[in-house]
């Protein structure tokens, strides 16, 4: 988290050798900023991913990037990746893309010795999945969705040309198709929560305080009182893409909540704004990120799959844990925080567009559900394609990212008439394996599914 003693950093460009593969890696001196393959032997990153503008340091502690850092970050890419196909041919409405063609360029790539091609990394610019299809002819699964030319935005994502959305990736779909099925019992979630010891040690330190005195030097007692943040992750590694995504949404969620930082839209204000002066105990507000989708549809061969209605929902703690039937204190809700909550939920999209990690996430939960859907449903070997090139880590190894383990507590604004508001916990957390219980058979994609394997090109692994 951004604290008072952040200065900027300078950026430095590295080349490293790592086990034959050759890399270009960027790092921030003094915080290393999420660091990936680039374009490297096998499947690479896109550069030094700085995911939503947050960095990790050596001992896993997550802060905000400075704005020059960021620039730096994003100007650095865009030269990495001048003159290389990004991905899209212009805006689709619906591309398709050949996951058996993907594969065999990424196989292509592994056996040569040369880069994988962006455009590749990028699943040819397709930004959110709209159909899967299965071809048991061409022994493919082909996906569909809009797409569109890839550009390198102002934070250094890569992002559709026309909507500023970014892009789905190859890494994360891969780490979704190994991660699925332990995923089964626990979902996929990121959490960042203040440890047992330390409200311990806020309790008793507010006890004591008999006077506000110098604010900053309560706010400082506070924050030491309390100590860092836990991060917890679940269901997917921790030193993945996929996981920087959870935990950098997570931490942006968390500084937008206690207005560390803007949202940039005017109809969500941040939560700390909205506590009434009256507030009656001392609280620390959880806030939780969880995905719903309409029903699925497919044809009665189970042959095209249809996602549609995807939302991403806050909830807060008490709607989590009543969700669970557990009991939360005396079971009262905090109405401020479900207010709050409503208008995260509704203007989510609109959030999406002004931090891109928002968009990145439900990326994420879309290719897991992609991934729950084939497993579920055997949809690869229905196809009678081979996946194991994909799945198999020791043949295709994937960019290794710092692991982020603790966020420092920053007390902002905390004082509400007799009480105080600190640092919310919060979490993102999904199950995929739920998310695709609820289908519908529809006779209507059946004619979608015929029109993408009629159209489909001798070469090229994307096309209209």
């Amino acid at each position: 988290m951004h604290s008072r003693r952040c200065f900027c950093l300078p950026v430095a460009v590295a080349k490293r050798l790592r086990t034959g593969a050759r890399w270009l890696g960027l790092s921030v001196i003094g915080v290393v900023a999420l660091t990936s393959q680039v374009l490297g032997q096998g499947v690479g990153g896109l550069g030094a991913q700085a995911v939503g503008g947050i960095s990790v340091d050596a001992e896993g502690i997550v802060r905000s990037l400075e704005p020059q850092a960021v620039q730096s970050l994003a100007a650095t890419r865009r030269q990495a990746l001048a003159g290389k196909p990004l991905g899209g041919d212009g805006q689709r409405e619906l591309q398709k893309v050949s996951l058996r063609r993907i594969i065999a360029a990424v196989e292509e790539a592994l056996a040569d010795g040369t880069n994988v091609p962006v455009n590749v990394l990028t699943l040819g610019g397709l930004e959110h999945i709209e159909y899967v299809f299965v071809d048991p002819d061409a022994r493919d699964l082909i996906l569909a969705g809009p797409a569109d030319t890839a550009i390198v935005d102002d934070s250094g994502t890569i992002v559709a040309a026309s909507s500023g959305r970014p892009l789905l990736l190859l890494e994360d779909l891969v780490v979704a198709l190994r991660s699925i099925d332990a995923a089964r019992m626990g979902g996929m979630q990121c959490s960042i929560d203040p440890s047992p010891e330390g409200l311990a040690r806020l309790q008793a330190m507010l006890k004591q305080a008999r006077s506000i005195g110098n604010p900053q030097q309560i706010y400082r007692a506070m924050e030491q009182a309390l100590g860092p943040q836990q991060i917890s992750l679940g269901g997917v590694p921790a030193d993945s893409h996929f996981a920087q995504v959870l935990v950098a949404a997570d931490y942006r969620l968390k500084r937008i909540g206690m207005g560390l930082e803007p949202s940039g839209l005017a109809q969500l204000p941040s939560y700390l704004s909205m506590v009434p002066a009256n507030t009656g105990a001392t609280i620390l507000p959880r806030f939780w990120l969880e995905a719903k989708y309409e029903p699925l549809a497919r044809d009665p061969e189970e042959l095209a799959w249809k996602f549609s209605g995807r939302q991403m929902v806050c909830l807060t703690e008490s709607d989590l844990l009543a969700r669970q039937k557990v009991k939360r204190g005396e079971g009262r809700t905090d109405v401020t925080a479900t207010r709050w909550c409503s208008l995260m939920t509704e203007h989510y999209n609109a959030l999406a567009r002004q931090q891109p990690v928002f968009a990145e996430l439900a990326n994420c939960v879309d290719l897991a559900v992609l991934a729950a859907l084939m497993e579920s449903r055997q949809l690869a070997d229905r196809a009678g394609l081979d996946l194991s090139p994909l799945l198999d880590a020791s043949r295709m190894r994937l960019p290794s990212y710092s692991v982020a383990t603790q966020v420092p507590t920053v007390a902002h604004g905390i004082k509400k008439g007799t009480r105080w508001v600190l640092s919310a916990s919060g979490g993102v957390q999904f199950q995929p394996w739920a998310l695709i219980e609820d289908v519908t058979e529809s006779d209507d994609i059946t004619d979608e599914w015929a029109l993408a394997l009629a159209s489909r090109p001798e070469q090229g692994f994307y096309w209209d």
